[in-house]
């Protein structure tokens, strides 16, 4: 096994080395930097740009190389903006015009994601008018995002770097990004250009095995173009006039040599003499080579059909003479590239000119006669690409997908709010106003059931578009959400447009510290929260309130003026607000619940004080706590006693907004830790390890998951077990914006070489083996498509997480069963194997996150991954993170599969009853403890009266029979103030309360007890007061006065809440009787649902109200369609 140390990826010189795309970019700054040194040169490095997703994680990257670029040196100053990071960047290369510099050149790096490009539009164009110093060169990279997975709109650099007249490379691999980084670095010296490197996601976000050498190929300066002596580049004084003259008529023809010198455009596979061509750039080579072996072309098939494919480096301005070269006299050639056409248009303008009889038919994204070939929009992939070479050839091509993945109603499984986010709080509308969206994570209240956010614009313009409407509807006034990362970036702009126009609204500042959505990084020029109040003050903002989850920390520092609230006094403000006719604004205070969970776990902030825990024997699961959270956290649990909810709590932040909900199922411990069960001997001294399989046959892997837990890891773990192993790997992480809780996968690609992996993304049906970290992502199309039935292996995780819709929606029915069935058939039989990794992770790790190394440890025993167990500990260990709880996940999975009852003895499990006579024999002993047996025998006889009704109406089974044995039972089972303390205090609680946290702790219970409470002036409700642990015997207590519910001195029976309780037991008892009578097979399914209709009465005080109110309105219908029919 290789040694391996994780500094080798930017040290080593000579060999393999294991690194990601960003990280290719850190390594190609030292790498220039080095050969400068050799050559004798005194440079130094300049890199600037801003984070966005596919390049979210370069500035990372950077700062964790701090030492080593500080040493080179290469100085990273992260930009406020992209436009004028790039104009930093220029500055770089004026050192030389400004004289006195202390170094000979310095080479700068511009990077931004592919709308920062748009952004920086004109920075670029003056900055390549401009021009680069001789020893100096920039490099601009864009980061594309084709399918818009983490961005607003679908990009594609191409065209924006055209109109600056920068030329354009495109790496098809993490290898490339190094090469073309240093080929692009000689280009931009000699032609005096920058130089643009377009990096889309599946090349930048992926990691993987490069083979280095010590002596790169030296770069070839054209033989047959005259450079002047000082060159084409940067130089003072020069005229706009000259400068376009230069760029235009010397730079851009030197760059067109230089391509050809260095061979960026060449034949990389195929016949010596064709008569059909493929041209190709980038990814899109990856997915040509892929197509053609997805048709069987092999090298002698290649030969065969007389085919070969061109691969361009630079792809503009492209160069000509070796294009015609390869093109001039081909029957046909064939240009495939992603979204709209570059090489395409230049080939047929250059070709034009070539003699008609040497001039080939060319197709790409139409063919000859104008019908669609190839897509100008998305994500272009292999089987697309295959279905057009095989039509243009006439070859035959079925999808190997088309015909075996199942076809079922899709869920989704979508990014939301991280759990504890202050935006789930923070971005909610008082009724009657109108928000619209802004750029981040406050964003992904878009996807959420809430019609009162709408219109999503670009990064800064957050408002202006109201400026525009504004004079046009009726509406007055709207709330607008923006980040204070964007607020720096260039929001400021546009509340003092706002201002400007005299407009009506209101800017929701977010601040939360971090710019959550790349990753957590803190805001250039980190303006604190005072110093914003200032700054909106000055800009004219007639009325700035700040609303803080601490209010005290900000009473000193705001502006004159400026008061600071509480978070209970958010929507109180919002209507204030909404009615001052001018700009005004709210400054909402509140850290990113993951950037408190990062600095908790560096002890940068002191541990959670206080966990949060719901008795699901009180909880009705009329899911008020998420209504008034939207926390991801809240989690629905079907129990015996019906669906309920329970806390996340590997997930939970502590944002505490849950309480909010009216309900006394929630407590809080103070001091409280999460007490993991003594696992099983992790010796493992009777585990055999497994029979591994031929790399061959199963070095194809699919990882997938819930963004955040842990997905990412398995791949980078995988990836570096491979290359300890000496083995040829690359490892893609699909992530994006899925990473707030959406679908994650990682594609991990074996093979004996580096050489032998073409493309990082795993295509159609080609997988062989699928971890499925959760059971929703892996039944979803883009995930089954990749199976292939008989050949792939699947290790699902069976604790299986509702969607977001189906937290939010109390009634929402969650059924896995469809969607293990859609996995199967799509994978085979005997092909799919389950563990509850979620389970063994949470209850013997002490947290969830570590399901996905459980699931690793289960696959790896299964004998699915090609790649020993010793290096992926070892690759485990060099991870870093956890390492120790990760061995032991991995343990744990592999004792699953070995052993699963050495598993199972660990956790205590109690039976949940499934005929309808056990449930009755559960109900009445419940009633019987919850009051008497004269109360339970009442139960009994109206369930048994039913019953004999259903059997002799003809239908079969006993649907009406469970629904009243229900129904009945939730009436009567009333969670009254004596059940309440009952369900607190019978020692069941506390049992579970000892399981689950160690101490010691303090218990308080958030209650509104009748008597002692009064309505919120702000929501009307009674409002909840938190109440310590002496509360404990005095619940006791209560408990034992039970015998008291319903007579005169009952103190409580006589509330109208209690009273309307009482009346729903006699109205429903009356309404069965009535329909029962009327009962046949035809009406059978009315009266189920009638019975039925308690289960929709959930919930206390105002909101079990307004649900019985809704179910009566239906109990009214269907008594009068009973009576009707």
């Amino acid at each position: 096994m290789r040694a391996v140390d994780l500094e080798d990826k930017y040290r080593v010189e000579e060999g393999v080395v294991y690194l990601s795309g960003v990280q290719a970019l850190v390594r190609m700054l030292l790498e220039q930097r080095r050969s400068d040194a050799r050559a004798g040169f005194n440079t130094a490095g300049y890199v600037s740009g801003y984070r966005g997703s596919p390049l979210g994680g370069v500035d990372f990257a950077l700062w964790r190389a701090e030492a080593l670029l500080k040493a080179a040196p290469i100085r990273f100053e992260p930009g406020l903006n992209e436009e004028l990071a790039a104009t930093m960047v220029h500055g770089s290369q004026q050192v030389g015009a400004i004289g006195g510099g202390r170094v000979d050149g310095v080479f700068g790096l511009w990077y931004a994601k592919n709308p920062g490009v748009d952004r920086a539009g004109d920075a670029l164009k003056h900055a390549n008018a401009a021009g680069t110093a001789a020893l100096g060169g920039v490099l601009a990279v864009s980061g594309d995002d084709p399918g818009a997975t983490s961005s607003s709109i679908a990009n594609q650099c191409d065209h924006a770097f055209i109109s600056a007249s920068i030329p354009v490379l495109a790496p098809a691999s993490v290898a490339e990004i190094l090469d073309y980084g240093l080929l692009g670095y000689g280009l931009s010296r000699y032609a005096g250009v920058w130089v643009g490197l377009k990096t889309v996601s599946d090349v930048v976000e992926s990691s993987a095995s490069v083979v280095l050498s010590a002596s790169r190929p030296p770069l070839v300066l054209p033989p047959d173009i005259e450079r002047p002596a000082g060159g084409w580049g940067l130089r003072w004084p020069d005229s706009r006039w000259e400068q376009d003259a230069r760029l235009l008529g010397q730079r851009l023809p030197a760059a067109r040599a230089y391509a050809r010198a260095n061979r960026l455009d060449r034949v990389v596979f195929g016949a010596a003499r064709p008569r059909y061509g493929i041209v190709c750039a980038g990814k899109a080579a990856n997915d040509v080579l892929e197509a053609l072996a997805l048709l069987g072309i092999d090298q002698a098939g290649a030969d065969a059909l007389g085919l070969a494919v061109y691969k361009a480096g630079m792809v503009w301005p492209l160069e000509q003479i070796g294009l015609r070269e390869f093109a001039e006299g081909l029957d046909e050639v064939l240009v495939v590239e992603e979204r709209r056409a570059i090489l395409e248009t230049q080939l047929k303008e250059q070709a034009y000119h070539w003699p008609a009889a040497r001039r080939p038919r060319v197709v790409g994204k139409n063919d000859e006669a104008g019908a669609p070939l190839l897509p100008e929009g998305g994500v272009l992939t292999p089987a697309l690409v295959a279905r057009a070479i095989a039509t243009r050839l006439g070859l035959e091509f079925l999808s190997k997908t088309s015909s075996s993945t199942p076809q079922m109603p899709e869920l989704i499984r979508s990014p939301h709010f991280c759990a504890g986010c202050p935006h789930a709080r923070s971005t909610r509308v008082p009724e009657g106003s109108l928000a619209m969206a802004g750029i981040g994570c406050h964003s992904l209240r878009l996807g959420m059931p809430d019609p009162k956010t709408m219109f999503l614009v670009q990064m800064g313009g957050e408002g202006g578009n109201w400026l525009g409407a504004a004079p046009f509807v009726a509406r007055e006034h709207v709330f607008q959400n923006l980040g204070d990362g964007t607020y720096t970036h260039s929001g400021s702009l546009a509340v003092r447009a706002a201002v400007a126009a005299g407009a009506r609204m209101t800017f929701r500042i977010l601040y939360n510290g971090a710019v959550a959505m790349t990753g957590g990084q803190p805001a250039e020029g980190a303006l604190t929260l005072g110093q914003i109040t200032h700054q909106l003050r000055a800009e004219g903002v007639a009325r700035v309130v700040v609303v803080s989850e601490d209010p005290q920390r900000h009473q000193d520092g705001v502006a004159p003026g400026v008061e600071v609230f509480g978070r209970d006094d958010l929507d109180r403000l919002q209507r204030e607000l909404r009615e001052v006719p001018a700009v005004t604004a709210l400054v909402y205070d509140q850290m990113c619940a993951i950037e408190k969970r990062r600095q908790r776990k560096s002890g940068k902030l002191p541990p959670i004080a206080a966990r949060v825990f719901i008795n699901e024997r009180v909880c009705e699961g009329c899911g008020d706590c998420v209504e008034q959270s939207q926390c991801a956290a809240l989690l629905p649990v079907d129990t015996a006693l019906g669906r309920k909810r329970r806390v996340d709590l590997s997930a939970c932040n502590v944002d505490l907004s849950c309480l909010e909900g009216f309900c006394p199922s929630f407590v809080t411990l103070e001091g409280a830790r999460l007490r993991a069960q003594p696992a099983p001997d992790l010796n493992l001294p009777d585990v055999p390890d497994p029979v591994l399989p031929p790399l061959r046959e199963a070095g194809e892997i699919v990882v997938n998951g819930i963004g955040g837990a842990g997905v990412i890891t398995v791949g980078a773990i995988l990836g570096m077990a491979a290359h300890l192993e000496g083995r040829g790997c690359s490892v893609l992480d699909n992530t994006g914006i899925a990473r707030k809780g959406g679908a994650v996968s990682t594609h991990v690609r074996l093979a004996e070489h580096p050489g032998l992996i073409r493309g990082s993304r795993i295509t159609d049906a080609r997988a062989t083996l699928l971890i499925g970290g959760d059971l929703v992502v892996s039944a979803e199309s883009a995930t089954l498509s990749m199976l292939s039935r008989g050949r792939t292996q699947v290790v699902l995780n069976a604790d299986a997480v509702p969607t977001l819709n189906q937290r939010l929606d109390p009634s929402a029915g969650f059924d896995p069963a469809p969607l293990r069935l859609a996995v199967s058939r799509a994978a085979g039989d005997g092909m799919v194997s389950s563990v509850s990794a979620s389970r063994i992770a949470e209850r013997l790790l002490g947290d969830a996150i570590f399901a996905n190394l459980v699931l690793l440890g289960a696959a790896w025993q299964r004998g699915t991954l090609p790649l020993s167990r010793a290096a992926i500990e070892r690759a485990i260990e060099l991870n870093g993170n956890a390492a120790a709880a990760n061995l032991r996940a991995f343990a744990l999975g592999r004792l699953a599969v070995h052993d699963p009852a050495r598993i199972e003895a660990v956790f205590s499990s109690s039976k949940s009853p499934t005929t309808l006579d056990e449930l009755l024999a559960d109900r009445v002993a419940f009633l019987t403890a919850y009051q008497d047996a004269a109360y339970a025998q009442r139960y009994a006889a109206r369930v048994a009266k039913v019953r004999a009704a259903e059997a002799g109406c003809g239908v079969a089974g006993d649907a009406l029979g469970r629904a009243v044995a229900d129904g009945h039972f939730q009436l009567l089972a009333i969670k009254d103030e004596y059940e309440v303390a009952r369900l607190y205090t019978d020692g069941e609680f506390l049992r579970e309360l000892e399981q689950r946290f160690e101490g010691p702790w303090r218990l308080h219970y958030h209650l509104a007890p009748p008597l002692l409470t009064r309505a919120d002036p702000r929501t009307g409700r009674p409002r909840k007061r938190r109440f310590g642990p002496w509360l404990g015997p005095l619940l006791a207590l209560l408990a034992r006065c039970r015998r008291l519910r319903g007579g005169w001195l009952d103190p409580f029976g006589h509330t109208a809440e209690r009273r309307l309780e009482r009346r729903l037991i006699a109205d429903y008892e009356r309404s069965l009787d009535h329909a029962l009578a009327r009962l046949t097979p035809q009406r059978h399914a009315l009266v189920v649902e009638l019975a039925a209709l308690p289960g929709k009465m959930r919930g206390f005080g105002p909101v079990k109200a307004a649900n019985v109110a809704a179910a009566q309105r239906r109990a009214a219908e269907i008594a009068a369609a009973l009576d009707a029919t």
